[in-house]
């Protein structure tokens, strides 16, 4: 077996080390690309979540139109029936020579 000279194991000990740095600086470099994306999708979810939120409060109260339809259509029935009550007693008051005594009835009733 061949010895080894001293020039040899110093080559090799360089040879070693620029290659460390070489891969060293890729790593490094890699990992800075890596960083930096992690903080463009961080950059991007955040802003996806903000538009959720603002969608979720801007839609939450969806759900309660149904009700305040239904409330709504209750008012309107009970408009029309004022209007029809209204419109009774307005016919009755014409039609009525005796009116408010009809309405209010004999002395006896009060």
């Amino acid at each position: 077996m061949a010895e080894i000279t001293p020039d040899a194991v110093q080559t090799i000990w360089t040879i070693t080390l620029v290659v460390f740095f070489v891969v060293l600086i890729v790593v490094a470099i890699l990992l800075t690309l890596i960083l930096q994306t992690a903080k463009d999708i961080t950059g991007g979810v955040s802003a996806i979540w903000n538009v959720g939120q603002r969608i979720a409060n801007n839609t939450i109260h969806i759900a309660l139109l149904h009700k305040t339809n239904v409330v709504a259509g209750q008012i309107l029935q009970s408009a029309v029936g004022v209007v029809n009550a209204t419109a009774g007693v307005q016919a009755h008051a014409k039609e009525c020579p005796g009116c408010p005594n009809c309405v209010i009835g004999p002395e006896w009733m009060r």
